[in-house]
């Protein structure tokens, strides 16, 4: 294929190799802008959390659908005999457990996972750290997390038949026939306020859409340098004169 003094030629297996990757790397560019406006959106429902009037969880609730990281309420009594650790969880570069404790509601056999917060690993992973925490009734606030139906593994237990247990993953459903009673669909992330906490600087997100952002240009600019290096070595000078037969 000629175009005034230049001629184009691309094989046929190297044009259809480039096209695959092209489409590859633009694709992945657009995932990238998706995810960024997915964690927009997440934050403004962090943010719109703190606005609404607070929720008060009772033990009737069987959705959390449109209410991520609302304001809540709820009273009770900590289950301070039955505790959970959710395990490789980090703060500041330092590994620990988010400590998850359920607390059972007022004149129900109903009951609420709360996360108390961050705490250090304690020295070994075959000591666990003691978590005191008093049964008396009270009322928590806190911020509503959808934990969905991840999937649930109970995690190296230092002892088979004791308390707390180390946890992986969260899914209520399991958690529930752990502990003989049902919890309500969620996750109460304990307000920095209250008492019988840890370390409680939540977020809800690791880091914010600007880096997807970023990742989206860099795949985009991958994929622009791979069309100019398919079209530099394809595009050739045509001679100055065609050589004729005499």
């Amino acid at each position: 294929m000629r175009f005034g003094s230049v001629q184009f030629s691309p094989g046929r297996w190297p044009t259809l190799i480039t096209l695959v990757v092209f489409g590859i790397l633009v694709s992945l560019g657009f995932w990238q802008l998706d995810r960024a406006e997915q964690k927009r959106a997440l934050l403004a429902e962090y943010h719109a959390g703190s606005a609404t009037a607070l929720l008060k969880l009772d033990a009737g609730l069987r959705s959390v659908k449109g209410l991520s990281y609302q304001a809540a309420s709820v009273s009770g009594r900590y289950d301070a005999a039955h505790q959970f650790l959710l395990d490789n969880r980090t703060h500041n570069g330092a590994v620990g457990y988010e400590v998850l404790t359920p607390l059972k509601l007022d004149n129900a056999n109903v009951g609420v996972l709360v996360n108390r917060g961050w705490i250090p690993l304690p020295g070994t992973r075959d000591r666990l750290p003691s978590l005191p925490v008093s049964d008396a009734a009270r009322t928590v606030t806190g911020r509503i997390k959808d934990v969905g139906q991840a999937g649930f593994s109970l995690g190296e237990e230092v002892a088979r038949e004791g308390w707390p247990y180390r946890v992986l993953h969260v899914d209520l459903r399991r958690l529930s026939h752990e502990l003989g009673y049902r919890l309500l669909p969620l996750e109460l992330l304990l307000d920095p306020s209250q008492p019988d906490g840890y370390i409680r600087e939540w977020h809800p997100l690791s880091f914010g859409p600007e880096r997807n952002v970023g990742y989206a240009v860099q795949w985009f600019a991958l994929a622009t340098t791979l069309m100019i290096i398919y079209l530099a070595v394809n595009i050739k000078k045509r001679e100055k004169y065609d050589h004729q037969s005499p």
